[in-house]
């Protein structure tokens, strides 16, 4: 080889080395930058839930004593490091209550618990008129900020476990308040949640039939499977994150299955059921909760369901301050009043609207 030529091919490889070395660099950089702008998000999360915390306090502190609890559930599902220090402890959490401000402690009160929705998400200041007018009606209130929940930082997030052992922290938040307030009614617990929420509600009366008195399921996710199929890929990619699932329902379609009510229904065992969905909503397609009606009927099961065609609101249509948000909440209102017995149930709008809105 001719000195020239071999200069040319030094010269060559040297600098693919050297723009190997630069892309590392580079990749290693942007991974850095993504780390720290995830990390700042979870920070932001915190601070707006600190925001939120004070808001509580001015939003429902005239007819309700509130507090936030710490409190535990069963440990993950799935250890990174099984033989690492601390490794199958249990997972710590918040949860609020809310107490009627009235209470009697002589007395006993029955019990809501209630889950938020979202993927993650939190329990916020959205839920202010819920609130007020369960608190009016004299129930108390739990609401759990379960594993995965935003607002505590990127550890308590990657902890997520949908469908899983999210729904056994919910379930230790109500046997928390029974343990701890001697005023609660064992006897008088019902359970409502909406989308994600209603996924957990509709799986703790599964899998605890004997400790709810009562159920409301609103907009429920009900089939992870088909959900993954009508969702995109950043939609799925929460789902398929390391610390989760870690695969997609293509690859592990039994993970997907476990977590789904529509494939856990033969577990229900009658716990007074309402289900409410409907037609337009874009976030749990009206086919996920059809399939959940058909598969209780499916099992002979005995439940109360309304699909709502077309309604304002899509997802939220009944979480919403508009009238027939309140006419469909009061339904809600009564059924869960039939079985828990609360000291101020309400017999008209007028009565939900003085109690949520004071006008």
């Amino acid at each position: 080889m001719k000195k020239s030529t071999m200069l040319v091919t030094l010269f060559t490889l040297c600098a693919l080395f050297t723009n190997a070395q630069n892309t590392d660099s580079l990749k290693e950089e942007i991974e850095q930058l993504q780390n720290s702008d995830e990390n700042m998000d979870h920070r932001i999360d915190q601070l707006a839930k600190m925001i939120d915390d004070v808001l509580w306090f001015n939003k429902v502190g005239d007819i309700a004593h509130v507090d936030k609890l710490y409190i535990y559930g069963p440990p993950k599902w799935k250890e990174e490091n099984p033989t690492a220090k601390g490794a199958g402890n249990p997972v710590k959490f918040w949860t609020y209550v809310f107490i009627p401000s009235d209470v009697d402690i002589s007395k006993k009160y029955p019990l809501i618990v209630l889950p938020h929705g979202g993927v993650h998400s939190d329990f916020t200041t959205y839920y202010t008129h819920i609130v007020r007018e369960l608190i009016s009606e004299g129930y108390v209130i739990v609401a759990p900020e379960y594993r995965g929940s935003t607002g505590y930082g990127r550890g308590h997030y990657e902890k997520i476990d949908y469908g899983g052992l999210e729904t056994e922290d919910v379930y230790y938040s109500r046997n928390y308040m029974i343990e701890n307030y001697s005023f609660i009614d064992k006897n008088r617990v019902g359970i409502i949640g909406w989308s994600h929420g209603g996924l957990i509600t509709l799986m703790n009366i599964f899998d605890h039939p004997d400790e709810y008195q009562v159920a409301f399921a609103g907009v429920p996710v009900s089939d992870l499977i088909a959900r993954m199929g009508y969702h995109n890929q950043s939609y799925r990619d929460l789902y398929e994150a390391d610390y989760h699932i870690g695969k997609s329902a293509n690859d592990n379609v039994q993970e997907y299955r476990r977590r789904s009510p529509v494939w856990n229904t033969h577990k229900f065992d009658g716990t007074p059921l309402l289900i409410h969905t409907n037609t337009n909503d874009d976030d749990v397609n009206v086919l996920e909760v059809e399939h959940l009606i058909k598969s209780l009927k499916a099992e002979g099961k005995p439940f109360e369901y309304k699909i709502f065609e077309d309604l304002p609101g899509g997802h939220s249509f009944d979480r919403m301050d508009t009238k027939t948000g309140k006419e469909i909440r009061l339904k809600i209102h009564q059924h869960l009043a039939k079985y828990l017995k609360p000291e101020n149930p309400f017999k008209t709008l007028e009565d939900l609207q003085k109690a949520a809105y004071k006008f």
